[in-house]
């Protein structure tokens, strides 16, 4: 079966960075990444092999005190050989934080996003489209 993009998922908690230095809380991460991509796209399907963009919104129950680009990394390895073949395919990724203190709203907010924004923090957002160019004109 293929994968009907777009895709989004929550995943609950507060991202591993891929700099941290014990392998077991980068692992069981990328297991949270997985399995809330699972209950998106279930199996049986096809990892696809289509040029993709990744949005990565995470919301921390309060103000962050990492880099928020050190998210990214363990979410695409997550993601391998389930919504896409190899990182290579990833041609754009959006990454920003959304801090209790600072409220940004959206104009039309999918019902995942809406979920995200109203659901208890720390948890990342994530979207992934088959369309690398979506809302750049």
């Amino acid at each position: 079966m293929e994968i009907g993009f777009p895709i989004a998922f929550i995943v609950h908690g507060t991202p591993a960075s891929h700099q941290a230095k014990r392998a077991a809380s980068k692992e069981a991460w990328k297991e949270l990444v997985r399995d809330a991509s699972r209950a998106a796209v279930p199996d049986p399907r096809f990892a696809s092999e289509d040029r993709i963009a990744v949005t990565l919104y995470y919301f921390p129950g309060e103000p962050m005190e990492g880099d928020i680009d050190n998210i990214v990394k363990l979410v695409l390895d997550a993601l391998v050989r389930h919504i896409h073949l190899d990182d290579r395919q990833v041609e754009r990724v959006v990454v920003q934080k959304f801090e209790p203190s600072k409220a940004f709203p959206f104009g039309q907010a999918s019902p995942t996003l809406r979920q995200a924004m109203d659901g208890d923090k720390p948890l990342l957002y994530v979207r992934v489209s088959a369309d690398p160019f979506e809302d750049l004109t």
